[in-house]
C-alpha cells in the first residue's frame, strides 16, 4: 500500500472523532461562538466540523442533529446560572436585597458571556421551538425565581405597576447589552478597548445603574 492509501486510509477513522485533545467542554464552546457569530441558519453542519475540524459527519453522529447540539450548547453556556441565582435569593433578606443580589449576579455572569448574549440577543427575536427551549429551560424559572420579590416590591410601591414582560427586559437587557464592545468603543473611543477593561466593573456599575431607576427609594 502506498503512504496516499495509507493516509486516505486512516483519515476517515481519525477524523469520524473530534481529535483527543479538544474535550467536551471545548467543542461545546467553539459551537457557542459559531452559534453566536453566525447565527442558527448560517451555522451549517459544514462549518461547525470546520471550526472544531473534524469530519462533515461528527455533529450528526455525536449529537444527533445541529438542532440537538444546539441545545447541548445552549445548556453548557448557561449550566450553573440559575443555581447561581437560586443561593442569592436564599440568602437572608428583604426583597429589595434579594432582587439586587440577583441582578448584580446576573449581571456579573453576562459581563464576560458575550457569546451566550449575543446568541440570546438573536433568538429572543424570533419565534421558534429553539426560543421555546430557551424559555422553558432558562427564561421562565429565571423569572419565576425572582417574580415574588418582584411582585412584593411591585406592592409595596417600590417597582412601578408595568407588565412582567417589561420589568423582565428591563432588569435583563441591559445584561445582554454587555456583550455590545464595538458600541461602547464607539462611544468612548478615548477609553481602553471595552473588551480589555475590568468586566467585572463594568457589571457593576451597569447593575447599579439599573437598580437606581428599578427601585424607588422607602416612602417615595
Amino acid at each position: 500500500m502506498t503512504d496516499r492509501n495509507r493516509r486516505a486510509a486512516k483519515s476517515p477513522a481519525r477524523s469520524r472523532y473530534a481529535p483527543a485533545q479538544l474535550d467536551e467542554g471545548e467543542i461545546l464552546r467553539r459551537g457557542l461562538e459559531a452559534f453566536a457569530e453566525l447565527g442558527y441558519a448560517a451555522t451549517t453542519v459544514r462549518e461547525l466540523a470546520r471550526r472544531l475540524e473534524v469530519s462533515h459527519n461528527f455533529i450528526n453522529d455525536r449529537y444527533g442533529s445541529k438542532d440537538t447540539f444546539w441545545r447541548a450548547v445552549v445548556d453548557f453556556a448557561m449550566r450553573d446560572d440559575q443555581d447561581d441565582f437560586n443561593r442569592q435569593l436564599a440568602k437572608p433578606g428583604d426583597d429589595d436585597e434579594h432582587l439586587t443580589g440577583v441582578i448584580v449576579q446576573l449581571y456579573r455572569r453576562s459581563a464576560n458571556a458575550s457569546a451566550k448574549n449575543r446568541l440570546l440577543a438573536d433568538e429572543s427575536t424570533r419565534d421558534s421551538e429553539r426560543l421555546d427551549y430557551l424559555h422553558q429551560r432558562f427564561i421562565q424559572p429565571f423569572w419565576d425565581s425572582i417574580e415574588p420579590a418582584v411582585n412584593n416590591l411591585v406592592a409595596a410601591g417600590r417597582i412601578p405597576r408595568v407588565p412582567p414582560h417589561v420589568l423582565y427586559t428591563a432588569i435583563t437587557g441591559p445584561a445582554l447589552a454587555l456583550a455590545q464592545d464595538p458600541v461602547a468603543d464607539r462611544l468612548n473611543p478615548a477609553a481602553a478597548p471595552a473588551a480589555e477593561q475590568d468586566r467585572e466593573s463594568l457589571a457593576d456599575t451597569l447593575s447599579s445603574l439599573v437598580l437606581h431607576g428599578l427601585l424607588r427609594p422607602c416612602g417615595q
